[in-house]
């Protein structure tokens, strides 16, 4: 269990999976050059001297804050028992709610649930299968949607894993009528006040309306950046386009810039696919970054 704390805040992730696929398929430009410097500094079993030697496993958790009394929970991952046309996360069975009690948080102690975007490993666990119906997990939360990201699957057809999860685990909570839907157009609070308190800022590009989501109160600034970053290659080659961004240009700006925003600064970032502990910091290296994982 990694936890952190920053003044009145902190910070517990919940493990749920972990996946991976070969790094050609999601990174097809990178070079031995690169994941030699990659290992200068990152310890990955999974990536070896040569791409076709080396796989893509990310981390899928999410984060727990408590501040001034309030439980609020960043991204819910992929859940249990729902029907994927993706073979890796179809009909899953994971430990992720006996990991959250054993950081001492039960459902219900949930106030508010974010959620940094509405692609399938950022929603799963916001509702849960009881009695033949898909009911929200967190009975007592709120739960904030961003509205560029509601308006742009409310609209589609397409029988993807994200419309899948947009059926059964956004669709629900609304339908209960505990989602509140925000237009995020800059430094947007949802809990207190920005810089004292938690809120979100756009960050347009992996999806329409994807969000990262920022904390402070008496300590460092924390920083979730969801999937404006996946793996730590990218902080090598953040010019590189992901197949599966959906405005490719956006999001390699987006990356550059929150990039050049935190490094060598005392922002601690929160990676929502990082391996290991999944907290650290950024660092200017030469041309490009690198990350010092905080082992807790």
């Amino acid at each position: 269990m990694h936890k952190q704390r920053l003044g009145r805040l902190t910070v517990t992730k919940i493990l749920e999976m972990e996946d991976g696929v070969p790094l050609p398929f999601i990174f097809p430009d990178i070079t031995e050059k690169e994941l030699a410097r990659l290992a200068l500094w990152h310890d990955d079993p999974d990536l070896g001297p040569t791409p076709a030697d080396s796989a893509i496993v990310l981390s899928m958790h999410s984060f727990v804050l408590t501040l001034d009394g309030k439980t609020i929970l960043i991204d819910t991952c992929n859940g249990n028992c729902k029907q994927r046309s993706l073979p890796s996360i179809h009909m899953l069975d994971t430990p992720y709610l006996e990991r959250m009690a054993e950081a001492g948080v039960t459902p219900e102690d949930v106030d508010l649930v974010l959620c940094t975007h509405l692609h399938f490993d950022h929603v799963g666990w916001n509702t849960r299968y009881v009695d033949g119906r898909w009911v929200p997990t967190f009975s007592n939360a709120r739960y904030v949607f961003g509205r560029r990201d509601y308006d742009h699957w409310i609209s589609q057809n397409e029988g993807s894993p994200h419309q899948e999860a947009f059926a059964d685990s956004v669709l629900p909570v609304i339908e209960a009528g505990m989602a509140d839907l925000v237009d995020v157009t800059g430094p947007t609070p949802v809990f207190q006040g920005v810089g004292d308190g938690v809120w979100l800022e756009p960050a347009f590009g992996h999806s329409p309306g994807n969000c990262t989501v920022h904390a402070q109160a008496g300590g460092s600034e924390a920083i979730f950046w969801g999937d404006v970053i996946h793996h730590p290659i990218q902080l090598i080659r953040p010019d590189l386009a992901l197949a599966f961004d959906d405005d490719q240009a956006a999001a390699i700006t987006v990356r550059q810039k929150l990039l050049a925003r935190v490094a060598d600064s005392d922002i601690l970032c929160f990676p929502a696919h990082f391996r290991h502990s999944s907290i650290g910091q950024v660092r200017r290296d030469r041309d490009a970054y690198r990350f010092e994982f905080i082992e807790i």
